[in-house]
């Protein structure tokens, strides 16, 4: 008899692609994809995914947060990571910028001065983003920042006139995935507040499929020779909000940060 020994987040990434696969198998054959006019899978409605990846995206214990005087309200939860295997493939230099990175964060993350989160970031950050889909476009609003991007859906040589912050998103159906090509995003965005980058070469392939009704599987594969030593996947679920009256809210957060950003530029009273 062999036995084959695999380390404790090993052993957790197979159960959950199990699990995923035997739930996505028994919906699939229920026939219960909810469907389109033009008879492609339905991602229509608010969605949200629940954990700690924004804070880090790779596994990390609980943890002092930046500021003491929060106390437990301020620290960092603990987190399973949402990197299949279980750590970015970084170079050795991007890895010691992401170290840079994570021991300043909250001098230097983007979305701490309210920048677009950008691509995959925007998907699991603590707030929900709603999904508007056509046959020529799918519409993805984000609550923060009130961010938005377009995915054009009939358009596979459309190129991007310039880089953003949310990228230029091409899609298309393989079976009932909705697959999502994000190019073209600035080197500025982060994925988390643990620092983890990536440059302009970054180029990120989104999964999107039904597990049942009410919930999604998202997974995105970043390539970016730049700064990984080959390409890697995130995966987690995302989950329909199905509170009444569901809808996105405003939080327009520059004007939280503009303390921050510009408060030492202002000119104190002559006595």
């Amino acid at each position: 008899m062999i036995t084959i020994r695999t380390k404790p987040c090993h052993r957790r990434s197979m159960l959950a692609f199990l699990l995923i696969s035997l739930t996505s198998t028994v919906f699939a054959q229920n026939g219960d994809i909810p469907r389109t006019a033009d008879g492609n899978p339905d991602f229509n409605g608010i969605w949200q995914a629940i954990g700690s990846a924004h804070f880090d995206i790779e596994p990390h214990a609980a943890d002092f947060g930046p500021m003491s005087q929060l106390g437990a309200i301020g620290a960092i939860p603990g987190g399973l990571g949402i990197v299949e295997g279980g750590e970015i493939p970084y170079t050795a230099a991007a890895r010691a910028q992401q170290q840079a990175n994570k021991a300043d964060w909250l001098a230097l993350d983007p979305v701490v001065k309210c920048y677009m989160p950008g691509i995959p970031r925007s998907t699991y950050l603590p707030f929900p983003f709603q999904i508007i889909q056509s046959p020529e476009h799918v519409v993805m609003a984000y609550e923060f920042a009130s961010a938005s991007r377009i995915v054009y859906m009939d358009q596979p040589d459309f190129q991007a006139p310039i880089y953003t912050w949310m990228g230029h998103s091409l899609g298309t159906f393989e079976g009932d995935t909705l697959v999502i090509d994000v190019t073209d995003q600035l080197a500025d965005t982060w994925f988390d507040h643990a620092g983890n980058h990536h440059s302009e070469s970054l180029r990120v392939t989104e999964r999107y499929t039904h597990l049942g009704p009410n919930t999604l599987m998202y997974e995105a594969t970043l390539e970016d020779p730049d700064t990984y030593t080959r390409p890697w996947t995130v995966s987690l679920p995302l989950y329909r909000r199905l509170d009444e009256n569901m809808q996105l809210l405003e939080f327009k957060c520059v004007e939280f940060t503009e303390e921050l950003i510009y408060g030492h530029l202002r000119k104190e009273p002559e006595n």
